[in-house]
């Protein structure tokens, strides 16, 4: 993943919003317990906004837990406001067991 100019942001430090330029990745962090059968996935306009990469940043502990941060990083390829939904999934439940709401506004590049 290219990390260069994408800050992370989570729920927590930021809200749920987020001010984005076009062409230029962002990262969104949420923290994830595999050892629980945790996963996030994400629902999103795929006309406004691409999905460049999806990584999970693994805690080192001295047990058998595996939990750590899931990266998933952006890009908009359009002006406009978008809403990034994560819903935590556990593999043998039909509901999400909780959910993450971002709100993206995408600017055009400074100079268009």
């Amino acid at each position: 993943m290219n990390r260069v100019a994408a800050e992370p942001v989570s729920i927590c430090e930021a809200g749920d919003s987020r001010k984005v330029v076009v062409d230029q990745p962002f990262v969104l962090q949420l923290w994830e317990d595999r050892t629980r059968g945790e996963q996030w996935v994400a629902s999103y306009d795929t006309k406004g906004l691409a999905l460049l990469g999806d990584d999970f940043l693994r805690i080192a502990s001295n047990n058998a837990v595996d939990n750590g941060q899931r990266i998933f990083e952006f890009k908009a390829v359009q002006p406009g406001v978008y809403r990034v939904v994560f819903e935590k999934r556990m593999g043998w439940k039909f509901t999400s067991e909780d959910r993450r709401i971002f709100t993206i506004e995408a600017q055009p590049p400074a100079g268009n």
